[in-house]
């Protein structure tokens, strides 16, 4: 499969058009729903899968984030064999009261893992937290880039953002497909 084709079908299995409020309160009329792409195993493992060469090197810990980078970061843990770190948006007042759950961050290179990024809003506020647990986060890793200011507002954090697809690649593949007559790839 081909890196066009894996764009394709993430952008067949997620891409919604309608009106849709999103997490940073932006409204959009398009919308790429990521449980759609995360609840296929054999999609999600060809994603994990083309997203380790993407790991930087030294990293010691995939942290994902509640809750759609949580299926992200276990699938990309298979295929880097490093350990993973549940981040969740506050610590639970019960049980272990922990904000990141799994592996330990403290002194560690941490990787913040995440599915969609839009404004990198969610990314910030989880990167301080894991900063306040002695984690070193340089760098996020998302699936989709929708390249509406997030990797800006990570970068004033000091936390480089990769990307496996943007949202303006999912529709070149998507308008491709249409082009060629819809052949299928896959």
């Amino acid at each position: 499969m081909t890196h066009s084709d894996l764009a394709l079908r993430i952008h067949t299995a997620s891409h919604l058009t309608g009106r849709f409020t999103l997490r940073s309160g932006r409204t959009a009329t398009e919308y790429f729903d990521k449980y759609r792409f995360e609840a296929d195993p054999v999609l999600l493992d060809e994603i994990a899968r083309r997203m380790a060469p993407l790991v930087p090197s030294g990293t010691e810990v995939l942290a994902g984030l509640e809750m759609g980078g949580i299926p992200v970061v276990t699938a990309l843990g298979r295929h880097t064999g490093l350990p993973c770190a549940f981040v969740r948006k506050g610590a639970k007042p019960y049980g272990t009261c922990r904000l990141a759950e799994g592996a330990e961050v403290a002194e560690r290179r941490v990787l913040v893992v995440e599915d969609v990024v839009t404004s990198g809003g969610q990314i910030v506020l989880s990167t301080a937290d894991l900063r306040g647990l002695g984690a070193q986060v340089g760098e996020a890793l998302c699936v989709i880039d929708r390249e509406q200011g997030g990797a800006a507002a990570l970068a004033a954090e000091g936390i480089e953002l990769l990307s496996l697809l943007t949202a303006e690649g999912l529709r070149l593949a998507a308008a491709a497909e249409r082009e060629h007559g819809g052949r299928d790839h896959m």
